[in-house]
């Protein structure tokens, strides 16, 4: 939906592309946009859409520098696309973040607060859901929130918006083909209670649905408690936890210690 608890399509253009340039390690500093827009769309849904994204541009301290729109026939379009594009800028001291190569065992996993509200707000929008879901989208521009832990520590090893796909996704990427594993803690890891019982009752699991407001972090075992409380300190890192680590099993995989205590393989 164009539309959504905590935000519409123009928002998350915005802090979608600013996310993606932050958990690289970049200050982000400007966007382009670009728009699609079917023939019949509301002026004033446009109006709005575009007054989310320069609000938010603001906020975040970006400037949206070019653009260009594009109107197409009545039904070549679902109603708006938005394509947005970034540039930041890379210190060299952090280039290492985004592949995460200085991994090392017994590193920690750190989140920075519950999963899976995006997912379920998108969901709650689409399907109209017809009992009361007290929730909203994370969607946020996380950068300044970024910014003040690599400011105050050098010991994040990687990073990651765990947006489509989820928390499992970006964790099952990582491990992927390296020569450690991950375990995860489930009752370490945040979720709302609302956002657990909507994904009992559809057959989601919340490890996979999408978030625009979380970054996955790793950090180093020394470093866990000064990055916990920075995070802590930010209302966008109140929730921040440790919810796993780094080991030397189970190579190339994700295993979720589980609530009840058994242990499963998460891919």
């Amino acid at each position: 939906p164009v539309f959504f608890p905590g935000g519409d399509i123009g928002k998350l253009s915005v802090c979608g592309t600013i996310n993606d340039l932050a958990v690289s390690g970049a200050e982000p500093l400007y966007l382009s946009s670009s728009f699609i827009i079917e023939e019949g769309f509301f002026i004033k849904d446009l109006k709005t859409i575009v007054k989310s994204m320069a609000d938010e541009a603001k906020k975040a301290g970006i400037k949206i520098v070019a653009g260009d729109t594009k109107v197409v026939d009545r039904g070549k379009c679902d109603k708006i696309f938005i394509n947005t594009s970034g540039i930041g800028f890379l210190y060299p001291e952090r280039k290492n973040i985004s592949t995460g190569d200085k991994i090392q065992v017994g590193d920690k996993i750190i989140i920075n607060g519950s999963i899976g509200d995006h997912g379920i707000a998108i969901l709650a929008a689409r399907e109209s859901l017809h009992f009361k879901l007290d929730l909203e989208s994370d969607c946020a521009s996380l950068h300044h929130l970024i910014g003040e832990v690599l400011s105050k520590s050098s010991g994040v090893k990687f990073m990651r918006d765990a947006t489509r796909g989820g928390l499992a996704t970006v964790l099952s990427e990582l491990a992927e083909n390296r020569e450690y594993g991950i375990d995860l803690e489930e009752t370490a890891i945040p979720v709302k209670e609302n956002v657990k019982g909507t994904c009992e009752i559809f057959g989601f699991d919340p490890l996979y649905m999408a978030n625009e407001g979380k970054v996955v972090m790793v950090v180093g075992n020394s470093d866990e408690k000064e990055i916990i409380d920075v995070l802590k300190r930010n209302p966008l890192g109140k929730d921040s936890a440790v919810i796993g680590e780094i080991v030397d099993s189970h190579h190339g995989q994700v295993a979720l210690q589980t609530e009840v205590g058994g242990r499963r393989i998460v891919d």
